[in-house]
């Protein structure tokens, strides 16, 4: 089993000297705060927001100095640094996606359904916090951000175990969300990131005294980790293996153009492209179109027989031959695989193979043909004539996401505010027995 790191526990603001036999306590306090954060008005939740919005821009240069370390500690060929990295564009982003959170209804207290019995019982279901969340993830700052965020907002608590590679970068985002927590007389141990050692792990995927879910947020390695020893219920996202149908009605110049950004605009995250499927019958004519595009990137290509002769024939030169097991890799760099199909349902039959079911894209003229893509693709979110890169909780209206879910149940796409509540059942009577 390869070793997983995670990040340092932080009480508030101090490192535990002396290593702990157990995070019990650690998850005792965050179930207690737990209650206090569910009896949050809604302006408080607001405020604590609206409060660290202002502390990442204000601790910007801070940030930076922190990543900095992390940064220098991973090398330049990991695909991960990209997602690592934050620059002050990204801290902006961060800080305004929290005024967007700001921004949406609280969803917890909404009355889903109200009935009166026979024997006059009022019976009303409604939506309420999960209580405590786990989530477990890789060298992504700005899912701590996100993460405590979405938690605060509808009311639930939070336990962080995120990657080593972040340490640095995580140790003062939490600073300031336990400042901005302090500032509105909130618990800080509603949001609490927990011991390094690998130890603890299973300790908290068993944990289903205080843990009430666990999201891992990574590779397919951690969901893979996470899902076969967790104790407490667990939601998958984060992998995608993602696929472009370039169908052969298709305009060949914006296929080019959707194609060329959701491979290159951010390689390294789930949403971005892993393979290139095209019919036979437009290769010739659309893959020289991609050359200039992927050249600017030093896209390298894994293609199949057909793609690999057309492309050769063009003087590509980041290009080698497609073996099976470059069909249904994340390859999270510029990196990619082509395959060319004969029709439709060949693509589809492909898609259905190789797919992790996050986001698939058709590319076509045919409204019949895009209909079809949309009933018969299995995923999370299927697109026609768009980039699958708009997967994301910001970029669908939801403020930002824990991550996207690619299972069924519970929660399916951008795992956001409204996918952190349950249901509950308030019964009220008058002395009725049964």
């Amino acid at each position: 089993m390869k070793e997983f790191h995670f990040f340092i526990f932080l009480n508030t603001f101090k490192f535990n000297i002396f290593p702990m036999e157990s995070i019990e306590e650690q998850l005792k306090s965050v179930q207690k705060a737990s209650v206090s954060v569910k009896n949050t008005s809604k302006e408080t939740r607001q405020h604590i927001l609206l409060k660290l919005s202002d502390l990442l821009i204000e601790n910007t240069a801070e940030i930076i100095a922190s990543n900095k370390k992390d940064l220098d500690r991973m090398e330049d060929s990991n695909p991960k640094k990209d997602r690592l990295l934050l620059n002050e564009n990204r801290i902006k982003d961060l800080a305004n996606s929290l005024k967007d959170v700001v921004a949406l209804d609280i969803p917890t207290g909404k009355i889903l359904s109200t009935t009166k019995t026979d024997n006059n019982l009022n019976i009303q279901k409604v939506t309420v916090p999960i209580g405590v969340v786990g989530v477990i993830y890789e060298a992504r700052p700005n899912v701590t951000i996100d993460v405590a965020a979405l938690c605060l907002f509808s009311g639930n608590a939070v336990v962080l175990r995120g990657g080593s590679d972040a340490e640095c970068t995580n140790e003062i985002l939490v600073s300031l969300i336990h400042q901005a927590l302090k500032a509105n007389a909130v618990s800080e141990d509603a949001v609490q990131l927990l011991p390094v050692d690998r130890k603890y792990v299973k300790e908290l995927l068993e944990a289903v005294k205080y843990v009430d879910i666990i999201i891992p947020r990574g590779s397919q390695q951690l969901i893979d980790f996470v899902r076969d020893h967790s104790k407490v219920p667990t939601i998958e996202t984060g992998a995608g293996v993602c696929h472009t149908y370039v169908e052969r009605s298709a305009d060949l110049n914006m296929a080019a153009k959707i194609v060329v950004n959701a491979k290159t605009h951010r390689p390294s995250v789930c949403n971005a492209l892993d393979t290139i499927i095209v019919d036979k019958q437009i290769a010739a004519d659309f893959l020289p179109k991609l050359i200039k595009g992927f050249l600017e990137f030093d896209v390298e290509v894994y293609a199949d027989y057909d793609s690999y002769k057309i492309l050769e024939a063009h003087q590509y030169s980041n290009l080698r031959r497609a073996i099976d097991d470059n069909f249904g890799t994340e390859y999270l760099s510029q990196t990619c695989s082509i395959k060319t199909v004969d029709n439709f349902d060949e693509a589809v039959e492909h898609i259905q193979k190789y797919s992790s079911k996050h986001s698939e894209a058709i590319v076509t003229k045919n409204e019949e043909v895009a209909e079809r893509f949309l009933n018969e693709v299995d995923a999370a979110a299927v697109y026609v004539n768009a980039s699958t890169r708009f997967t994301d909780g910001g970029c669908f209206g939801l403020g930002a996401e824990i991550g996207i879910s690619t299972q069924k149940l519970h929660a399916r796409g951008p795992f956001a505010l409204e996918k952190l509540t349950t249901e509950k059942w308030l019964v009220r009577g008058n002395g009725q027995i049964r």
